[in-house]
C-alpha cells in the first residue's frame, strides 16, 4: 500500500480538521462491472481492493474510525449466487489483509447481526477482531448484516427489558441511554460520523446509521466504489472542511 505524500496533504488539506469518523456507503460495484461487460461479482472483487486502499489512506490521514457499509439486512434479497460470493469476500479479505492491518496498527470492529452470517464468514470476522484487538490506531468498522431500523428496534427492546426488570425507570431514559444500546457504542467517543460519503451518484441513506448521522456532513460522489481512490477521499474531506458545522446553533462572529 502506497503512503500519501505529506507535502501534498499539507497543500490540499487542513490537517488539524480531519473528520474523526468517516462513514462510507460503498455503492456501485455491480454497475462498475456491468459498465465493463463483466459479471457483478467482478465489481465486488474490485471493491474489496478499494477497501484496502482507502483503509490505508484514511489511517495515514489520522482518521480515528472508518465505517464501511459492507452488507445490509436487506441485501439478502439479492440473487443467491451474488450473496454467496459476497459472504466469501471477508474470508479472502481478512486472510490476505490482516498482516497489513496489524502493521498499520488498525483494529477491526464489525457491527451487525453477526450470528446470522454463514459459519465461515462469522469465524473469519471474529478471528480478525481477535487478531487486531491490541492495535491502537484507526478502527476499521464494518457494518455487516446491518440495518439501522433493526438496530434501533433491538435497542428499544433491550431498554424495555431493563424497564420491565425494574433496572431503569421510563423517566430515566435519555439520549445517552439509547446511544449506549446502539451497535456503535463501543466506538465512543467517535460513535457518530463527522462525514458520511456515498459513492455511485445515489443520494439516499439506505437504512444506514440513522440515529448516528443526525449532524453528519453528507458528500455524494459520482465515482462507483471500485473507482474511489485516495484523491477522491481527499476531495471529500476538502468539501467537509469547507463547511461550517453548527449543530443547530449559529456561527460565532
Amino acid at each position: 500500500m502506497v503512503s500519501l505524500d505529506q507535502t501534498q496533504l499539507d497543500e490540499e488539506l487542513d490537517m488539524t480538521n480531519i473528520p474523526e469518523h468517516i462513514a462510507i456507503i460503498m455503492d456501485g460495484n455491480g454497475r462498475w462491472a456491468q459498465k465493463r461487460h463483466l459479471p457483478r461479482i467482478a465489481g465486488h472483487k474490485q471493491g474489496m481492493n478499494t477497501v484496502k486502499k482507502i483503509t490505508k489512506a484514511a489511517s495515514d490521514l489520522g482518521v480515528k474510525v472508518l465505517t464501511l457499509y459492507a452488507f445490509s439486512t436487506e441485501n439478502w434479497k439479492r440473487p443467491k449466487d451474488e450473496v454467496n460470493y459476497i459472504m466469501k469476500l471477508p474470508v479472502t479479505f481478512f486472510n490476505t489483509f490482516i498482516p497489513d492491518l496489524i502493521k498499520n496498527n488498525v483494529r477491526v470492529n464489525v457491527m451487525g447481526y453477526i450470528d446470522e452470517l454463514p459459519d465461515a464468514t462469522r469465524d473469519v470476522v471474529n478471528k480478525a477482531i481477535e487478531d487486531t484487538k491490541d492495535c491502537t490506531g484507526m478502527v476499521l468498522n464494518f457494518a455487516l448484516n446491518y440495518g439501522s431500523q433493526a438496530e434501533i428496534t433491538t435497542a428499544v427492546q433491550q431498554i424495555a427489558k431493563e424497564v420491565q426488570a425494574g433496572q431503569l425507570s421510563p423517566e430515566a431514559i435519555s439520549q445517552e441511554t439509547i446511544e449506549q444500546h446502539l451497535m456503535t457504542h463501543g466506538l465512543a467517543p467517535y460513535s457518530n460520523p463527522d462525514l458520511l460519503v456515498r459513492t455511485s451518484g445515489e443520494e439516499r441513506i439506505s437504512n444506514f446509521l440513522l440515529w448516528q448521522i443526525a449532524y453528519s456532513e453528507f458528500v455524494f460522489v459520482q465515482d462507483h466504489w471500485p473507482d474511489f481512490g485516495q484523491q477522491t477521499l481527499i476531495d471529500t474531506i476538502k468539501i467537509y472542511q469547507s463547511r461550517h458545522r453548527r449543530y443547530g446553533g449559529l456561527n460565532k462572529k
